[in-house]
C-alpha cells in the first residue's frame, strides 16, 4: 500500500527550491524574460559563486533551464506554474509587491545590455542607403 504523503513530494520538492529569498528575487527578475549571470549578478548584486549555488537549486528543481552563448549563460524560467506561484506570493504578502527595486535599469557587459548601447539600425533604411549611394 502506498504512504497517502507520497503523493505530495512533487509539490514538497518545488516548495523546498523556492523557498530561499533569494532564489524568489532571482525568479522575479527572470518573471521579465531570459537573462544572463552577469545581469543577474549586476540586478541582484549578489557574487557570483553564490548566484550560481542558487541557480543550480533551480535548475535541478526543473524551474530553470540554462544556455550557454559564447561565453555567457542565460536562465530562463520553463516551468510556467511557477509564475502562479509567485503571484500568489505576491497577493498574500504585501511587501512582496514592492518590485521597483528590481526593475530598475541596471547594466553589465553582457551582449544583451551591449546591443542596448549600440545605435539601432533600422535594416530597410540601411539597404535603401546603400542602395542610392
Amino acid at each position: 500500500m502506498n504512504d497517502p504523503v507520497d503523493r505530495f513530494q512533487a509539490a514538497a520538492q518545488l516548495f523546498k527550491a523556492l523557498a530561499h529569498p533569494a532564489r524568489l528575487a532571482i525568479l522575479e527578475v527572470l518573471g521579465n524574460g531570459e537573462e544572463c549571470v552577469c545581469h543577474l549578478e549586476t540586478m541582484l548584486g549578489f557574487r557570483q559563486a553564490y548566484l550560481s549555488q542558487q541557480l543550480a537549486v533551480l535548475r535541478e528543481a526543473g524551474i530553470l533551464q540554462d544556455r550557454r552563448e559564447g561565453w555567457n549563460i542565460y536562465y530562463r524560467i520553463v516551468r510556467e506554474d511557477v509564475f502562479d506561484i509567485l503571484s500568489a506570493i505576491r497577493s498574500t504578502l504585501p511587501e512582496y509587491n514592492r518590485r521597483e527595486d528590481l526593475t530598475e535599469l541596471h547594466e553589465c557587459d553582457c551582449p544583451k545590455c551591449k546591443r542596448k548601447d549600440s545605435p539601432a539600425v533600422d535594416s530597410k533604411s540601411f539597404y535603401v542607403q546603400n542602395q542610392i549611394g
